[in-house]
């Protein structure tokens, strides 16, 4: 069994913001149906179940991240996790895959190491860093022009996901699917 993790901030004001890209591609592979919502208190996320596959948008905020993929975990027992995020450290039009690793600093990821360890895969979706506050940036939404682009990072994304569901081959995913900016035309 697999569990994709969308990391994001739930309530309409976050939506389409740089920090909530995890819940945009967990929307998109939702998007193509034949998902139930198995939704429950106990799993504090919008929790969706097609055959082996579990779709996770957590409602605990961000910070707390960790609380939703903990309960997934021990209940449903899956055997690959992968959890999708932004990433402030790589340039907007980035997109990195990786084991395991440090969290560098998102709370996010940091949340969910300290409850079940870091041996999971991540899809590390580049938003850049901005010379204000970090915490404006991440909250604040894509430019127009950053969102025109963002639409092929995403499809781009979900390719990546569907592929690293099949094969479970994390080091050819990111032979196959990273991707620098000039990639996208930027």
């Amino acid at each position: 069994m697999t569990l994709v993790v969308g990391l994001g901030n739930i309530g309409k004001e976050y939506e389409n913001t740089r920090h909530n890209v995890g819940f945009m591609l967990a929307d998109l592979l939702l998007f193509d149906g034949g998902f139930t919502d198995v939704s429950s208190a106990k799993f504090k996320g919008e929790l969706f179940k097609k055959g082996s596959q579990l779709i996770v948008k957590p409602t605990t905020f961000m910070n707390a991240s960790g609380l939703c993929v903990k309960s997934i975990n021990d209940f449903y027992k899956p055997d690959h996790i992968i959890v999708v995020h932004d990433d402030l450290d790589i340039p907007f039009g980035s997109v990195r895959f990786k084991n395991g690793g440090s969290s560098g600093g998102h709370n996010g990821i940091k949340s969910i190491d300290s409850l079940i360890g870091n041996d999971y895969d991540r899809v590390r979706i580049g938003i850049g860093r901005t010379k204000g506050g970090v915490i404006s940036y991440v909250l604040g939404e894509f430019t127009q022009e950053e969102k025109v682009v963002l639409k092929e990072i995403l499809a781009h994304c979900k390719e990546a996901v569907l592929r690293l569901i099949q094969t479970n081959d994390i080091k050819q995913i990111s032979s196959d699917f990273t991707r620098k900016p000039a990639d996208f035309g930027l």
